[in-house]
């Protein structure tokens, strides 16, 4: 009999325990990781959005960068398999959240249960550009002119199985279209291969490209969203270019591992919206041509609503790898 209610008092104990836990969280520094390198968008994206939270949450949230290729399977990968505590969450992507399942399929080192969903940050846009050296300056001029040569081009993106990879194969269906995908570990290192012109096209995410663009350093010639961003008004839209099916939208939000408490992820779904919700911190998204959640009718997102975003996505992802006879190495 001592034996089964000390039994049965460990069970009680252990039950009530749990949200004594969660609500004890956080108790040190969390770390949201990355899975690519410094200066990409995932990259900007996550160092706006931890300061603020941070403050919210009492304790520091700090970025740590898991690059290495596979479109941030590695980065995502690590936190798949971190202990789900609260203290190891993802800056997911399009990418690692739902392209690559449909990419990797069996080789996609976790499956889409192994994470949770907690809240959408933040949606932009893709940007086409090309080199100042190539002689075009309109979408139409490019097509041409790859026409003319055809496999003699590169196009260049920040990974295998990125956005920016199938955006690339998206404009190479619709418009016929021989160039050679070369991709990089980051958009930082791929950047600085178009602006010394040894990558004559590429495609990135509006965030980390937009000031070499304002600047003059690369010349864009479309954003890959239906309506023309504010950050860039002059840049047409890849519809207005003549090739509407070339659309994707780049998206960032915050996953955990499965069966994090639910009580740490509703408190982080809503603190990360309390951010979102700051005019001065959704300024600096605004101005790198980010768009709102969109998921709920405030245009945040809930933990819900996240989930049946990504889980639409990863359906639409995987149809167009299958279409497009997608493969990776």
């Amino acid at each position: 009999m001592i034996e089964r209610r000390a039994l049965l008092g460990g069970i009680a104990a252990g039950t009530l325990a749990a949200p004594a836990y969660a609500q004890a969280w956080p108790a040190r520094p969390i770390r949201l990781v990355v899975g690519f390198p410094p200066g990409g968008t995932t990259d900007i994206a996550a160092r706006i959005l931890i300061e603020p939270l941070s403050q919210r949450l009492g304790q520091n949230v700090v970025v740590e960068n898991r690059p290495g290729g596979a479109g941030g399977n590695i980065g995502a990968d690590v936190v798949a398999k971190a202990d789900p505590d609260g203290y190891t969450i993802l800056m997911q992507t399009v990418s690692s959240g739902a392209i690559n399942h449909g990419l990797y399929g069996a080789r996609m080192p976790h499956r889409p249960d192994a994470m949770t969903a907690v809240a959408l940050v933040v949606k932009v846009p893709n940007a086409i550009f090309v080199t100042n050296a190539l002689p075009v300056r309109t979408l139409r001029e490019l097509v041409d002119y790859v026409k003319a040569r055809p496999g003699r081009l590169n196009i260049g993106s920040s990974g295998v199985g990125t956005s920016l990879h199938m955006t690339g194969e998206l404009l190479k269906q619709a418009a016929g279209l021989e160039m050679t995908h070369v991709p990089f570990r980051g958009a930082g290192p791929m950047l600085q291969e178009v602006i010394a012109g040894r990558i004559e096209v590429a495609v990135d995410n509006l965030p980390s490209v937009i000031g070499h663009l304002r600047e003059g350093r690369l010349r864009p010639l479309a954003v890959t969203v239906d309506t023309r961003t504010p950050a860039l008004p002059d840049v047409p839209t890849t519809a207005e270019a003549g090739f509407p099916t070339v659309e994707a939208t780049a998206w960032f939000g915050v996953t955990a591992p499965a069966r994090t408490p639910r009580e740490i992820v509703t408190r982080l779904n809503t603190e990360i919206n309390a951010v979102l919700a700051n005019p001065a911190v959704w300024r600096r998204f605004e101005d790198l041509g980010g768009m709102k959640p969109g998921l709920t009718p405030d245009g945040l997102s809930s933990p819900e609503t996240f989930q049946r975003f990504i889980d639409a996505e990863i359906a639409k992802w995987t149809e167009v790898v299958r279409r497009g006879n997608i493969t990776v190495d």
